[in-house]
């Protein structure tokens, strides 16, 4: 399908990804710092349940449709596929955890631009790397994987006589995140408002987390500090809601698979997050890795000289 999507990321979309991985990767933090008093489930459906009414109100309020009459059966099946995907993404990440280390689902959940590079070319033309970016892509993910490392050489992981399971599902959960853009980029429901997208993903997340929640055999209780409420509105309306909403505009508006490249930064994030706050070491091997990643997204992200009569 055509469209005019921008080859290279300017600086507006460089800036705002990196605003949306700083906030993630302080997110996971949050999540854990929170998972004391709220379940990890539980936790994700209240996110999601908060973020849908934030997503309903903002379409409301811009005067997006949020009536299916409004859009052709191709973009419905097509969001609630996107919808389907984005809650499976979930439901993997938080069963998965149960049988593995956080850190290595992690490093299978970021396999996901891999997923996207190899995939969504197949379905929309000018999504494809060259071999300099293939080769910055792989060094992005090396880096992330180092940042990673103690995690997935600690012996505790020899305890855990179930952990490829986690680690399949980290697979499965990065897959289901590559597959819900390819079905953005690739189907009708690409060229709806990106408010209505952000709905089916967020909407379907709430009708789905509750069940699982509840078939895990979390506490539910809205009985919560101060900590625990702050911590859930800003994963509800500053991550679900305002980041994921700029993820899905420049879904819309630049090269998806040169997007995917900087979520590797999350868990980067994520970790210099946890040194500060939660006093976790920073090794001369985090920050080669935070040099590998920085390299490897520029690598992603050079536009090509021009052939020579061009």
């Amino acid at each position: 399908m055509s469209d005019t999507r921008k080859s290279h990321l300017d600086a507006l979309s460089i800036s705002i990804l990196l605003a949306c991985c700083l906030f993630w990767g302080f997110q996971q933090v949050l999540v854990k710092a929170t998972v004391t008093e709220v379940a990890p489930v539980f936790q994700a459906f209240v996110r999601f349940a908060i973020a849908s009414a934030a997503v309903l109100l903002w379409c409301l309020w811009r005067g997006v449709p949020v009536s299916p009459r409004h859009e052709s059966r191709a973009a419905l099946w097509g969001g609630l596929l996107a919808g389907a995907l984005f809650a499976g993404e979930f439901a993997c990440i938080y069963i998965g955890l149960q049988y593995t280390q956080a850190s290595r689902l992690t490093v299978f959940l970021y396999c996901a631009p891999f997923w996207v590079a190899l995939i969504l070319p197949r379905f929309v033309a000018g999504e494809g790397l060259r071999g300099w970016q293939w080769v910055g892509l792989a060094g992005a993910f090396v880096g992330a994987a180092l940042a990673l490392g103690d995690g997935l050489l600690s012996p505790a992981v020899q305890t855990q006589p179930l952990a490829w399971l986690g680690d399949l599902l980290g697979l499965a959960a990065g897959l289901m995140w590559a597959l819900t853009t390819v079905v953005i980029r690739s189907t009708p429901v690409g060229r709806i408002a990106p408010a209505k997208q952000l709905l089916y993903q967020v909407g379907m997340s709430t009708a789905v987390l509750p069940f699982l929640s509840l078939a895990l055999g979390e506490t539910w209780s809205l009985q919560l500090s101060g900590f625990a409420w702050t911590s859930l509105l800003l994963q509800s309306l500053v991550g679900a809601f305002a980041s994921y909403l700029a993820w899905m505009w420049m879904l819309a508006h630049y090269n998806a698979t040169k997007m995917s490249s900087f979520v590797f930064l999350t868990p980067v994030f994520a970790l210099l997050f946890g040194a500060f706050w939660l006093g976790e070491t920073i090794t001369p091997g985090l920050l080669a890795a935070l040099t590998l990643v920085a390299v490897g997204i520029i690598v992603v992200n050079r536009r090509p000289r021009m052939a020579a009569g061009a």
